[in-house]
């Protein structure tokens, strides 16, 4: 039977080889049947269920003693990280015949998932798979996985200088897509950085005031003064800021404390300083990112919209050289003929209380040069007309 007809219903799946009316009855009838033990986590697993539109969407509580030879690797501020043998596998279908999850594995021998407890959403672009929990310490973790070259900032640190701009555009689109799609179930990442830096927690002698913890020059200005509590206009912004040290190599403010008075400095205004020889394109996608008026910040639908565009223009480029005209492809060619040697440095997570910051606000030229950036590339651009599929 075809891949794209369901053999249940015998009616066009949802996507490739997944009928979501089917296998939504198929979660719910199995509800009753497992917990997690806390009525939250139960709903969120839930609702996730009956909403998957593709095999790789779904996630399930996972009883920890479907793991094996778990251990720990790593230990950040809010968090520990283990991996493990799954013993299962996640689910990829049904089984008619048997009545039951058909389950997958990788082949190769790589088949450790990643372990992390529930302080924070981990990496966005890395596979999320479940639920569980630890029965000795009673910590929820989350089941991902496994990482093998680390965190984004590692991997810039080993790799910058061979990833050329199709990986840096599809990267960040692919980036984009995934934090579009946390936003979309209305939940705010508050996490979003290269190596896993930004929480909230209340502070118990004044429980109105929250405490934050950190990389400084990831928060956006508004979390930082106290203005706004987080929001996803700040996701936006870390974004932005990672955005800057995918496509420059760069840490931000890497020659300056991150103190007081660099937290002062951002919320005047300060941004890292995107090198003159990065696409304009690119230059005022991150510009808009950080912009301190919050509401001019775009969401990451739009981020994912425009950045699949120069990712597909100049994927066609590079692959069919179509789209010589298109700005981004131009832009590029021009970036191409700059090279430099990247140093990298590494940043942990502190905590930041800084009294009595100024309101944020930008700097004295950010929105002329802004404006000037959209009309400089825009009045210029070439809009293509190819097909390309939708997602």
């Amino acid at each position: 039977m075809s891949c794209k007809i369901c053999p249940e219903c015998n009616r066009e799946n949802t996507s490739y080889k997944w009928c979501k009316p089917c296998n939504s009855k198929h979660f719910q009838n199995n509800f009753n049947n497992w917990t997690s033990g806390n009525d939250k986590i139960n709903k969120f697993i839930q609702d996730a269920q009956l909403n998957v539109n593709n095999w790789w969407e779904v996630i399930e509580w996972i009883p920890y003693d479907r793991f094996e030879d778990v251990k720990q690797i790593g230990k950040g501020g809010f968090g520990t990280i283990h991996y493990a043998r799954w013993i299962d596998g996640w689910i990829g279908g049904w089984d008619i015949k048997n009545q039951q999850w058909k389950r997958e594995r990788y082949c190769d021998g790589k088949d450790e998932n990643s372990l992390k407890n529930m302080g924070c959403i981990y990496e966005t672009s890395i596979g999320f798979y479940g639920i569980t929990q630890d029965p000795e310490t009673q910590s929820y973790m989350m089941v991902l996985d496994y990482a093998a070259e680390g965190n984004l900032r590692e991997y810039l640190k080993i790799n910058f200088n061979n990833i050329n701009w199709k990986q840096k555009l599809n990267n960040l689109w692919f980036l984009s897509f995934k934090l579009m799609n946390i936003h979309e179930l209305d939940i705010v990442h508050q996490d979003f950085h290269p190596g896993n830096i930004l929480s909230s927690r209340a502070n118990p002698n004044n429980p109105e005031k929250k405490n934050i913890f950190g990389v400084l020059p990831y928060i956006a200005p508004e979390v930082l003064s106290g203005d706004e509590e987080y929001t996803k206009a700040a996701d936006v912004y870390s974004f932005g800021i990672i955005a800057y040290e995918m496509v420059t190599g760069f840490p931000p403010y890497l020659d300056i404390p991150h103190d007081k008075d660099l937290a002062i400095k951002i919320c005047n205004g300060l941004r890292p300083k995107i090198p003159f020889h990065i696409p304009k394109l690119i230059t005022r996608t991150i510009m808009r990112c950080w912009d301190a008026r919050v509401t001019h910040r775009p969401t990451f639908e739009e981020l994912k919209d425009e950045l699949r565009k120069y990712y597909l223009d100049y994927y066609y480029y590079l692959e069919e050289g179509k789209n010589k005209d298109s700005e981004i492809v131009i832009q590029i060619k021009k970036a191409e003929e700059f090279s430099a040697n990247q140093n990298h440095t590494i940043y942990t997570s502190r905590l930041l209380n800084f009294s009595k910051l100024p309101k944020p606000k930008n700097e004295e030229n950010f929105e002329k040069e802004l404006e000037e950036l959209t009309e400089s590339t825009f009045s210029s651009a070439v809009a293509s007309k190819l097909y390309v599929p939708d997602f």
